[in-house]
C-alpha cells in the first residue's frame, strides 16, 4: 500500500526533459468527460420520479423537486471539496487526486444505485450528492493549475481545454443514460384499457382489484402517451411491478467511470521547476497591465484577503446560478413549455437531443469564450456574457408567451437558439474563470485559489435549483387552480372519483395534472404548462446584472498582497 500511495505523489510524476506538453490534456478531457456526466442529470429525472409507477409517477414515488437536489448536493460539495482540497492538490500533485477522484465518483454511483433499488432517498443523496460529489470537485481541480502550468504563453486555451471535457460531458452521458435506461426498463403488468377496469379512489390514489386485492395503479390516458419512457398504450397498470432501469444505470455507470479515471489519472505529468516553452517569453509589462495580468504571485490565504476574491466569487456565482437551475431541468422544461403545445415534434427523443445539445455547446463554449478572452481580456469576455445573457434570459418568457398563443415551430427554433448560446457563455464562464484568478494573483497558487472560488459553485447549486423548483411549483399549482375553475364539476368526479374539493389530496396523490385537467378543459383552453418557467427566467436576468456590476469592479491586486520575490 505504501508503494502505491508513493507512486501517486507529485514527485514522482515530474516530467523528464523533451517531454511533450500535448500529452496531458487528453488526460484531463477523459476526467472532466466522466465527471461532466453530472450535466446530463435531467436524463434521470422522468426515471427517478416514476420508481415504482414507470409509466408514471405514483403517490409515493420521489416529487421533481426532490431528486433535483439530488443534483444541487453534487454540487455543492463539488464546491466544497475543491476548497479544501486545493492547498492538498499544490502538496500531493494532480495523479493522487485524480485517483480519489476516481473512487468517489464511481463508489457515489454505486451507492446511489442500492439506495434507489431500497428507494431510500437518503441513500441516493449520500451516494451520488455527498460521495459524488466530493469526486466531482476532485477530478474538476486536479488539471486546472497543472494546465495552467504547461501552457504558461496560452492559459485560456490551456484552462479551456482542461474544463472542456466537463461541459461535453454530457454529450457522451446523454445518450449513453438513455440508452442503458431503455436497456434495463421492463414495463409494469397492464391490466388494459381504462373503461374496461373498474377503479376506486382512496386518499387521492386510484386504486383496482389485482388478484383479489386493491392495488394502486397509473391511468395513462391520450395525453400522457408522450411522457412515456417506452411507447406503451394507454390504459392502466399496476404500481411496483415494472422498472424504470434507472438502477441497473446507476451501477454500470459507476464502473465505467472509475475505470476510465483511474487509467487517465496515471497519465499525469507536472513540468519541472521553472519550466517554460522553448522559445517564449513574458509578455511585455505595458501589454500585461492592459489586460490586467500580474507577474506576481498572492497566497491561497491572502487571496481570500483582497476585495478582488470576493467580486471574482459574484461573478462566478450568479453567471453559474443563471445556468445551473436550468441545466437541472433542462429536458422537463422543453417538454413542458413545446410538448403540448408542438407535440409533433417535442416528444422525449427530441428532449433527449436537447440535451445533448446543451452539452455540445456547452462544451463549445469553454474552448472558444476561453480562448477568444486570451486575446480580448478576461474582464471583457465578462461584460459581453453579462449583457447580452439578460437579453437572452428575457427573451425566453417572451418566447412561451407566444408559443402558447400561437403554435409554431419558429418560437420553438428562438428558444432553442437563444437557450444554446446562454449555455456557450456558462461553460465559457467556467473555463475562463481560472486564468482571470492566475491573471489577479499570479500562477503559483492558482490551483488552490480556483478551489476555494468554486464554493461560489456549490451557493450557486443552491439557489439555482431552489429558484427554478420554488418558482414552478408555485406556477403549477397556481395553473392548476384556475383550470379546475373552469372543469364542470361533473366531469371533474367522472374523471377522478372524487370532487373538486379534494383537489389538494389529488395533487399531492399525483392523480391530478396539468395534462389531465387539460383534457377536460373547455375547448379554447391556454395550456399553461409554457409559462411555468417565466418568472424563474426573470429572476436570472436580474442576477446576471447584479454579476455585470461585479465584475466592472475587479481591479488589480494592490501590491501589499504580492509575496516577495
Amino acid at each position: 500500500m505504501a508503494a502505491m500511495l508513493d507512486a501517486l505523489k507529485k514527485e514522482r510524476i515530474v516530467a523528464q526533459p523533451g517531454y511533450n506538453r500535448w500529452r496531458v490534456p487528453p488526460a484531463s478531457i477523459s476526467i472532466h468527460l466522466c465527471i461532466g456526466s453530472v450535466y446530463a442529470w435531467s436524463i434521470f429525472n422522468p426515471p427517478l420520479t416514476r420508481v415504482q409507477g414507470v409509466v408514471g409517477s405514483a403517490a409515493d414515488d420521489w416529487d421533481l423537486s426532490a431528486v433535483v437536489w439530488v443534483f444541487s448536493v453534487a454540487i455543492v460539495f463539488l464546491g466544497l471539496t475543491a476548497a479544501l482540497a486545493g492547498r492538498w492538490l499544490e502538496k500531493v500533485g494532480p495523479r493522487m487526486v485524480g485517483v480519489a477522484a476516481a473512487c468517489c465518483w464511481g463508489g457515489g454511483f454505486s451507492l446511489g444505485g442500492l439506495g434507489i433499488v431500497t428507494h431510500q432517498l437518503w441513500l441516493l443523496y449520500l451516494g451520488y450528492g455527498v460521495l459524488g460529489g466530493a469526486g466531482l470537485g476532485l477530478g474538476y481541480v486536479s488539471p486546472v493549475s497543472t494546465l495552467i502550468r504547461w501552457f504558461p504563453d496560452r492559459r485560456g486555451m490551456a484552462t479551456g481545454m482542461a474544463i472542456m471535457g466537463f461541459g461535453g460531458g454530457a454529450m457522451i452521458a446523454a445518450p449513453l443514460k438513455e440508452w442503458l435506461l431503455g436497456l434495463y426498463y421492463r414495463a409494469p403488468d397492464y391490466l388494459g384499457p381504462t373503461d374496461s377496469v373498474s377503479l376506486v379512489t382512496e386518499g387521492g390514489r386510484r386504486l383496482a382489484e389485482v388478484a383479489g386485492q386493491l392495488r394502486e395503479v397509473i391511468v395513462v390516458g391520450p395525453s400522457e402517451l408522450a411522457s412515456l419512457m417506452q411507447p406503451g398504450p394507454e390504459g392502466v397498470y399496476v404500481v411496483g411491478t415494472g422498472t424504470t432501469g434507472v438502477a441497473a444505470t446507476f451501477l454500470t455507470l459507476g464502473l465505467a467511470y472509475f475505470v476510465v479515471m483511474l487509467l487517465a489519472s496515471f497519465s499525469y505529468r507536472v513540468p519541472p521547476e521553472g519550466w517554460t516553452p522553448e522559445g517564449w517569453t513574458p509578455p511585455d509589462e505595458s501589454k500585461a497591465s492592459r489586460k490586467m495580468i500580474t507577474r506576481h504571485h498572492v497566497d491561497i490565504d491572502q487571496a481570500l484577503r483582497t476585495p478582488q476574491f470576493y467580486l471574482l466569487w459574484v461573478v462566478l456565482c450568479f453567471n453559474v446560478t443563471a445556468g445551473i437551475g436550468v441545466l437541472g431541468v433542462a429536458k422537463t422544461m422543453m417538454t413542458e413549455i413545446f410538448g403540448s403545445t408542438l407535440p409533433a415534434v417535442v416528444n422525449g427523443s427530441f428532449a433527449a437531443t436537447y440535451v445533448l445539445m446543451i452539452s455540445v455547446f456547452n462544451m463549445a463554449g469553454r474552448f472558444a469564450w476561453a480562448s477568444l478572452s486570451d486575446y480580448i481580456g478576461r474582464k471583457t469576455t465578462y461584460t459581453v456574457f453579462f449583457v447580452l445573457g439578460t437579453a437572452l434570459y428575457l427573451s425566453i418568457p417572451f418566447t412561451a408567451q407566444q408559443v402558447s398563443a400561437s403554435p409554431a415551430v419558429m418560437w420553438l427554433v428562438v428558444f432553442y437558439g437563444a437557450t444554446m448560446l446562454i449555455f456557450t457563455m456558462y461553460g465559457g464562464g467556467f473555463a475562463t474563470i481560472p486564468a482571470y484568478l492566475a491573471d489577479i494573483f499570479g500562477t503559483r497558487f492558482v490551483g488552490g485559489i480556483h478551489g476555494r472560488l468554486l464554493t461560489a459553485w456549490s451557493t450557486a447549486g443552491v439557489l439555482g435549483p431552489l429558484a427554478i423548483t420554488s418558482l414552478r411549483a408555485g406556477a403549477v399549482g397556481d395553473a392548476i387552480e384556475a383550470l379546475v375553475a373552469k372543469i364542470d364539476p361533473a366531469a371533474f368526479q367522472a374523471e377522478f372519483g372524487a370532487d373538486p374539493s379534494q383537489l389538494d389530496a389529488l395533487v399531492q396523490a399525483k392523480t391530478v395534472t396539468i395534462a389531465k385537467l387539460m383534457a377536460l378543459a373547455p375547448p379554447g383552453t391556454i395550456d399553461p404548462s409554457s409559462t411555468l418557467y417565466n418568472s424563474t427566467m426573470f429572476v436570472m436576468a436580474g442576477l446576471l446584472v447584479i454579476a455585470l456590476v461585479a465584475n466592472a469592479l475587479v481591479k488589480p491586486v494592490d501590491a501589499k498582497h504580492h509575496l516577495a520575490q
